[in-house]
């Protein structure tokens, strides 16, 4: 059975307003999910399931529907607020959903193989999407799980700080641990990360960080559901709180259910930030069509 690819693009439409307005950086008007969905394809992921809101499905489906009808299986799920709370009564005052673990749990009713999960507007390389495949077809197991590590040198942006999953791996290149550092920027040559006291510590160029591009079988689910109600126990009331994928994959290793495979790519990562690097992103796309990597129209 071949792989799904399950895209977090909840957040999409809301940062955008519509999604008639997705910021469009292909030669042909493609946006950066589309990238990823014309890589996932050609990697061999048989299966594309959107996890957003409900009241962008007519959207989504009028966007994308027309482009992958025939070329790929398509579902759309959506993360609701209640979802999955499990008598837990949702405070008035929560405004957004509970974070990106709690997104992949919504989809638990509609993937039953290996699969992938990443970011809707993050780009992620050709290269990282065939190791992937090749994870999920060949190693992947309710004990074995994995994250893409990107190289950070290769995804820090110029026009500011950005947040990234710094990742710490054993002697067998299973991941340790997993720590967010939430300010990283170069800085006189070299790339540091400051903590919240301004304290400022370099970090290599080649270290890997996760972009939220995850190896998972269908074990997950079930676990996440279990981690879900332990957070809900503790944080229902604060608003802010969210339940992220790394709060999963750490029970996971902390506990030995099993091991984490740190799979290295050499894809460049790129993803709009801040306003200013969009130029970036388009030129680097049209990079790699100029290099032959992407068709000058995906669909076509």
């Amino acid at each position: 059975m071949k792989p799904t690819l399950l895209i977090l693009a909840a957040g999409m439409a809301s940062r955008y307003g519509s999604l008639k307005q997705i910021q469009q950086f292909g030669p042909s008007g493609e946006t950066i999910v589309d990238y990823s969905i014309f890589d996932a394809i050609r990697a061999g992921f048989g299966k594309i399931v959107f996890i957003i809101r409900k009241d962008f499905e007519k959207d989504f489906k009028d966007i994308f529907e027309p482009k992958l009808k025939g070329k790929v299986a398509t579902d759309y799920v959506f993360q609701e607020m209640n979802a999955f709370t499990q008598g837990h009564e949702v405070p008035a005052d929560r405004a957004k959903p509970w974070g990106t673990a709690h997104a992949v749990l919504c989809a638990k009713n509609a993937i039953n193989e290996p699969f992938a999960v990443i970011n809707a507007d993050d780009f992620y390389g050709r290269d990282a999407f065939q190791k992937a495949a090749d994870f999920l077809n060949n190693k992947c197991a309710a004990d074995t799980y994995a994250v893409i590590g990107y190289e950070l040198g290769k995804t820090v942006s110029e026009h500011g700080s950005v947040s990234r999953g710094v990742c710490a791996a054993d002697e067998k290149g299973n991941l340790s641990a997993i720590n967010e550092r939430t300010k990283i920027y170069p800085e006189g040559g070299q790339i540091v990360y400051e903590e919240a006291d301004g304290s400022k510590h370099p970090l290599s160029p080649d270290t890997p960080v996760s972009m939220n591009f995850w190896g998972f079988h269908p074990s997950v689910f079930d676990l996440s559901e279990k981690q879900f109600k332990a957070f809900l126990d503790k944080n229902i009331s604060n608003p802010k709180s969210e339940f992220f994928i790394p709060i999963v994959v750490d029970h996971f290793i902390q506990n030995k259910l099993g091991v984490v495979n740190v799979i290295p790519t050499s894809s460049k990562w790129f993803g709009v930030t801040y306003k200013e690097d969009a130029p970036g992103v388009q030129e680097s796309l049209n990079a790699l069509v100029a290099k032959g990597e992407y068709p000058n129209n995906l669909w076509k």
